[in-house]
């Protein structure tokens, strides 16, 4: 991958934003041993690229593995992401599951991305714990802060939104989000620069969702009203929810939020 002058600062942009978030709410600690769940997506490579690159020269020192759960559609071409860990030397496990044929020939479930959530992240978190693995890395960024709070106050009545740092207290586990500092755009244009494979997602409810229709909801209010997405995530940093107070001293797994 050649990376001329500009695309030096794109990267460092990126980081900046990275390890603010990875500063401020305390993500890294020192010996952590960080997976980070890759669908293949602009999203979670941006987050591979990142910490890969983060973990060169942050105090604390840490080591990342990338991780794939393979929903057994059958048509998932992993090559690409394979030809990127190596190129980075960034260790590689994909997880071979059966969940697609469980929730939608088995179960025909009509919201299927609940069921499909819940079993690939157990899927997930088993091997994480088989690997020695401290901590998983999520690549939701700050687009799906505000698309998450939405979708609670529209189908839930409630302002809430996920944590930086959510402790998972029955797998001993701590996932951490160090994109939530960086715009979707942001993300497509990192990607669009350094020309990186993206891989497609084989799953049939992909683009047809809640989430998706909520986040179309807040582009079109954004349009109508630019800079509406980030007075959106000011009020969340504003709103004194839990986990989302920067500064905090990382503390031991009991004083964190829990997410069953």
């Amino acid at each position: 991958m050649s990376v001329s002058r500009n695309d030096k600062m794109k990267l460092q942009q990126i980081l900046s934003y990275v390890r603010r978030a990875v500063d401020e709410y305390n993500m890294i600690e020192e010996g952590d041993k960080i997976a980070i769940g890759i669908s293949g997506g602009k999203d979670s490579l941006t987050l591979l690229y990142a910490l890969n690159s983060l973990k060169r020269f942050y105090p604390k020192k840490f080591d990342i593995h990338a991780i794939t759960v393979d929903l057994g559609f059958g048509n998932l071409d992993l090559l690409p992401v394979q030809r990127i860990c190596d190129e980075l030397g960034v260790p590689y496990t994909v997880i071979k599951t059966d969940i697609a044929q469980i929730v939608f020939d088995e179960r025909k479930e009509s919201n299927p991305c609940s069921l499909c959530a819940k079993m690939r992240k157990g899927a997930l978190n088993y091997k994480i714990k088989e690997l020695g693995i401290n901590k998983v890395a999520y690549a939701h960024h700050k687009d799906d802060v505000t698309d998450t709070m939405m979708m609670s106050m529209i189908y839930e009545g409630r302002f809430h939104t996920f944590n930086p740092v959510t402790y998972l207290n029955r797998m001993d586990v701590t996932i951490i989000r160090p994109l939530i500092y960086i715009n979707e755009a942001d993300i497509k244009g990192f990607i669009r620069r350094y020309d990186i494979p993206v891989v497609k997602s084989p799953c049939p409810a992909d683009k047809h969702t809640k989430r998706e229709y909520v986040k179309q909801l807040v582009n079109d209010i954004n349009k109508e009203a630019p800079g509406v997405r980030n007075r959106m995530f000011t009020a969340v940093k504003n709103s004194n929810l839990e986990g989302w107070i920067p500064g905090n001293v990382f503390a031991p797994p009991l004083n964190l939020p829990k997410e069953e």
